[in-house]
């Protein structure tokens, strides 16, 4: 359990400098450049992912139960996942979902970390998805303070279109094959 949350801290810690360290962040930035902030950011976020991986992985080889969700709940996890992608596509168009919204992909991740803990309930999945949950609760809190996020031009139907046909495609990839390919669950049951 130890490496999933190491994975977790690095992963989210290394998320939340706007939030908790804005200033260090800006400072860093300052003195050695924009590129250096990116590739810290992107090896840190690397090498948690793959420690979060590798730590629940671990964790799944020996479960703890936390709480015992009912059959049923899938169903409603496979419903509530179904906007997540569209939402985490449309964060990267200006579409007036974008701008609607303001930050999709924090309310896909919200949406997520919710479906995902209806139908599991392991303390490895706990803190996992809990903690994304929680985190991204707090960074969509910190971004709604800082302001709106401005587009740079007028929204694009079309860009909302492609979001959402790209993301309900993604949606059925990750339901009929990729879940089961990478986690080693079929989110349709056994």
């Amino acid at each position: 359990m130890s490496v999933l949350i190491l994975g977790l801290v690095l992963f989210l810690g290394i998320h939340s400098t706007r939030i908790v360290a804005p200033g260090f962040r800006q400072q860093l930035i300052d003195q050695r450049g924009e590129k250096f902030w990116k590739l810290t950011y992107t090896v840190v976020s690397l090498v948690g992912l793959v420690l979060i991986i590798w730590g629940y992985g671990l964790a799944r080889q020996d479960p703890v139960i936390v709480y015992d969700p009912p059959v049923g709940m899938r169903h409603l996890t496979l419903l509530l996942m179904l906007p997540v992608f569209p939402l985490f596509a449309a964060s990267h168009n200006p579409g007036f979902i974008k701008a609607k919204l303001q930050h999709p992909m924090l309310i896909g991740t919200l949406l997520w970390g919710v479906a995902h803990l209806l139908a599991n309930g392991t303390l490895a999945d706990v803190l996992l998805f809990g903690g994304i949950l929680v985190w991204a609760a707090i960074d969509l809190i910190s971004n709604v303070y800082r302001g709106p996020v401005r587009l740079g031009r007028e929204p694009v139907l079309r860009k909302d279109i492609s979001s959402i046909v790209a993301g309900v495609v993604i949606y059925l990839i990750f339901v009929f094959w990729l879940h089961e390919l990478l986690f080693g669950v079929s989110p349709l049951g056994a």
